[in-house]
């Protein structure tokens, strides 16, 4: 490391077109109040400033109105989730219609799984990729056994290329090829936690709808991203949280995305709650459940306000930000990382990440040659926070709305004296 490529860092961030934006968000510090050098916005986002006004607001709204709250003030509860709809939907490139936010990651999973994993005798097979996240495997394993399937016969794995690491759509294809009529569903998710590939979203939906398969994504490392294009890709359905790129809180809720083909089948089978009856009759308590059109026909129950004026806040950053200067910048951010990283010149570290921008996001993962993790933890004495995975890989992920040029030389100057 030397001045060069730190006067280059300054330069980038002098030119950066987001860079105001870093001082919107809560920047954490060590015990002794210095900065730290957060990289782990692929596992928690930060805070915005803004959020604590948006929940107090809520609070306000609760204090003063009490129950009549859902409909009176402004931002009445009653329809408050629909105030998130259409900028979640430009982040996830999707229709209005086809975006909701409710739930949780894995509870939306196992809901459109419900209405689009629908195994017979001859096709019952879900294909994911091997190193899926394993929250996604434990919910695929379990519809495949609800429906009364053996997941040993019925799950199918995209294995990843042996020397790279890597799935390869060659490989995709065979598997579909040698399983074609059997395929029910495509279930992946599309950037993956542990590699940081991203896999082609367009070409996987229309090799599986070839087949007769649908297909959904897990965008968790997708969402606030990558450009995901759900509507124009043509994909079935895809579900997110919203913590981790989409700086929303831990534990926040989740998204739905549902293509419009989709929106007027209401006899597609579906677990069913109040939330996602028809908004006109909701409230007479009728007997039989009209759902509503589009994704919103695939709610439970009336949603946690709290939770959601966290999201709002961050989706406004998003929306002022604008989904593609973050993507410009997170394609930088990652290509001067890549090009720190080689400069070291060290055979204990191979980035496992495509370098093509394309095929990843804003995480690079570092393979650590013969690794224990301490490593790891010698970045984490030195201020540096970052993600460690079993068993060799050091996640790093420069979130472009808050991280500047200079974390990044920051974190691989650290990396440098470690070494």
């Amino acid at each position: 490391m030397n001045d060069q490529a730190l006067n280059k860092a300054k330069l980038l961030d002098q030119s950066d077109v987001l860079a105001t934006y870093r001082q919107e968000f809560e920047m954490p510090n060590d015990v002794k109040g210095n900065p730290l050098v957060y990289l782990c916005g692929n596992s928690l986002g930060l805070q915005p400033k803004q959020t604590k006004k948006f929940i107090s607001d809520e609070l306000e709204h609760w204090a003063k109105w009490g129950v009549e709250g859902h409909t009176q003030g402004h931002n009445a509860w009653l329809p408050y989730h629909e105030l998130l709809t259409h900028q979640m939907a430009k982040i996830v490139g999707g229709q209005d219609q086809e975006v909701v936010v409710m739930n949780t990651l894995t509870v939306n999973l196992h809901l459109m799984m419900v209405s689009f994993y629908r195994p017979t005798g001859q096709r019952h097979k879900i294909i994911i990729e091997a190193d899926a996240f394993p929250s996604d495997r434990y919910a695929v394993e379990s519809q495949i056994k609800f429906h009364g399937y053996d997941p040993n016969q019925s799950l199918l794995l995209w294995k990843p290329d042996p020397e790279t690491g890597l799935c390869q759509m060659a490989s995709l294809k065979a598997l579909m090829e040698q399983h074609k009529d059997s395929v029910a569903l495509i279930m992946l998710g599309n950037s993956n936690y542990y590699s940081g590939q991203v896999y082609p979203i367009g070409a996987i939906t229309e090799l599986g709808h070839h087949y007769g398969a649908k297909v959904g994504f897990n965008l968790a490392h997708g969402a606030g991203n990558i450009i995901c294009d759900l509507h124009d890709n043509n994909v079935d359905f895809g579900v997110w949280c919203t913590y981790k790129y989409l700086n929303s809180g831990p534990g926040s809720l989740g998204g739905v995305f549902v293509h419009k083909r989709h929106a007027k089948a209401h006899d597609l089978p579906r677990f069913t709650g109040w939330w996602g009856h028809d908004k006109v009759t909701r409230f007479k308590m009728r007997d039989a459940f009209e759902p509503i059109e589009g994704a919103e026909g695939w709610q439970l129950s009336n949603p946690p306000i709290l939770s959601m004026a966290a999201i709002r806040a961050s989706l406004d950053i998003f929306d002022r930000a604008t989904m593609k200067a973050i993507r410009d910048k997170s394609v930088q951010l990652t290509a001067y990382l890549a090009e720190l990283l080689t400069n070291l010149n060290t055979d204990k570290i191979k980035i496992m990440t495509p370098l093509d921008p394309g095929q990843r996001g804003a995480q690079l993962s570092l393979q650590i040659k013969d690794s224990d993790r301490s490593l790891h933890d010698a970045l984490t004495d030195l201020g540096v926070v970052s993600d460690w995975r079993e068993p060799d890989v050091i996640r790093v992920a420069p979130a472009p709305l808050y991280n500047s040029y200079q974390d990044v030389y920051n974190f691989v100057q650290r990396l440098n004296q470690c070494l």
